[in-house]
């Protein structure tokens, strides 16, 4: 089957806003649904792209606008849960994750069998997993367990009801799951915000500092979803995506340091000390930067069983290729500058 036009949940986001642009390029029909229309003014700008206001919670507006798509991309996804409960519970961790991880995808199955959408390609995460101490990665393995039931049972043309109607006999759906690593580049919310850490302090406290990770590119992780569209052989498959080389959380802040002129004593935590600071920044106002959650998260490496999947003709950017040139450009100024050129001043 070829696909042309393609509806993409999450596309104003960090990764949404690359594989936007990019099958833009290649001429493709894009519809991004949005909660508000201005979140995506970049994308206005692009010929075969359509921003359209929805909320993809509402399983009729779904439904409406899947309507006549050959493809739907799922990447919507939090970090954090805006409000933290007793985590120690499992029975507790039914708050956003919950919402955004699970009851969207299942609305996201259900309205691809309504509308007529043979084509999913779902975004998860290494260390996804229903049985993970770490809510985030519980409710991405749940996800995935309902996206490969969906391709399972559509592919042997049964009837299945779904919180509702049923679907459609004989119908197919191709699904392909993607579990990139921690993802890097321009605007991202892992290295850079190391960088505005570094920046500030002349000592750095650091949690899970053994963790591994192998970060991966944004435009590799966009491009992999690209190519993946129309390729039978990857359908009811599942990708890890990661970058050529692997790092300690502690190898990372210290290159992040040195990348930016600003080489910072760095005291790993322990077990304990890591759990506790997790725990109190919790209750820091604004912007989280660590959770328990993420803490449970960090016990699990974060690093692919395999190389790069090589049913993708390209090889992933190094961190050290990409990461030198935003990162050394992150300051107030180039900030500045960054907000005057996408306002277009």
């Amino acid at each position: 089957m070829k696909i042309e036009r393609i509806c993409i949940l999450g596309g104003s986001g960090f990764v949404g806003t690359r594989l936007v642009s990019q099958l833009a390029a290649r001429g493709l029909e894009v519809r991004v649904l949005s909660r508000r229309r201005e979140m995506a003014k970049e994308l206005i700008l692009l010929p075969t792209v359509e921003v359209v206001e929805a909320n993809v919670h509402d399983q009729p507006e779904l439904i409406q606008h899947f309507r006549g798509m050959d493809a739907v991309i799922n990447l919507v996804g939090i970090l954090h849960e805006s409000k933290i409960g007793r985590i120690d519970l499992p029975s507790a961790r039914r708050g956003d994750f919950q919402k955004v991880h699970v009851e969207l995808p299942r609305k996201v199955i259900h309205a691809c069998g309504q509308s007529g959408v043979q084509r999913l390609l779902h975004m998860s995460a290494l260390g996804a997993d229903p049985n993970s101490r770490s809510a985030y990665q519980r409710s991405k393995g749940i996800a995935e367990a309902l996206v490969r039931e969906a391709a399972m049972r559509h592919s042997q043309h049964e009837n299945w009801y779904l919180n509702g109607p049923k679907f459609i006999r004989g119908y197919d759906l191709n699904v392909t799951l993607f579990r990139p690593s921690v993802i890097f580049g321009r605007g991202d919310s892992f290295l850079s915000m190391f960088s505005r850490l570094l920046r500030m302090s002349p000592v750095l406290p650091l949690a899970s500092a053994g963790s591994r990770f192998a970060p991966v590119h944004v435009e590799d992780v966009a491009r992999a979803f690209a190519d993946s569209l129309d390729n039978p052989a990857t359908y009811g498959q599942t990708y890890e995506l990661c970058g050529p080389n692997t790092y300690t959380l502690q190898e990372l802040v210290a290159y992040v340091g040195e990348v930016i002129g600003k080489p910072r004593g760095i005291i790993p935590l322990g077990k304990w000390a890591s759990y506790f600071q997790a725990w109190a920044m919790e209750f820091k106002p604004g912007r989280k930067l660590m959770t328990r959650d993420n803490y449970y998260a960090l016990c699990t490496d974060n690093v692919c069983r395999g190389g790069w999947p090589p049913v993708f003709d390209f090889q992933p950017a190094s961190l050290e290729a990409i990461a030198p040139e935003y990162l050394r450009a992150d300051t107030p100024r180039a900030r500045y500058e960054d907000y005057r050129e996408n306002a277009r001043r």
